[in-house]
């Protein structure tokens, strides 16, 4: 399946969680913290507000965007006012 953001929306691919510690102690998938880095696997047709490129790792606000699987993995569905910062 292939998603085309329309206006300022991006869409990017959540990174997975790791499940286990340095230590080999696994975490429960409900004790895990959320991660807030994504890479950019999409943007949207508005060039003049969106300054990211498809491959740029982000960091997005927590509660923000709309969550789909596309081929089996996590993805969000971002407005540009969302991403907060390009990690490089």
């Amino acid at each position: 399946m292939k998603i085309k953001p329309l206006g300022d929306r991006v869409l990017v691919k959540v990174e997975e969680v790791e499940e286990k510690t340095a230590g080999g102690i696994f975490i429960p998938q409900t004790a895990q913290e959320k991660t807030q880095i994504a890479t950019v696997a999409a943007i949207g047709d508005d060039k003049d507000v969106i300054t990211v490129k498809v491959g740029d790792k982000i960091m997005y606000d927590k509660y923000a965007g709309t969550s789909v699987k596309v081929d089996g993995s996590d993805h969000l569905l971002l407005r540009m006012a969302d991403i907060l910062a390009v990690v490089e």
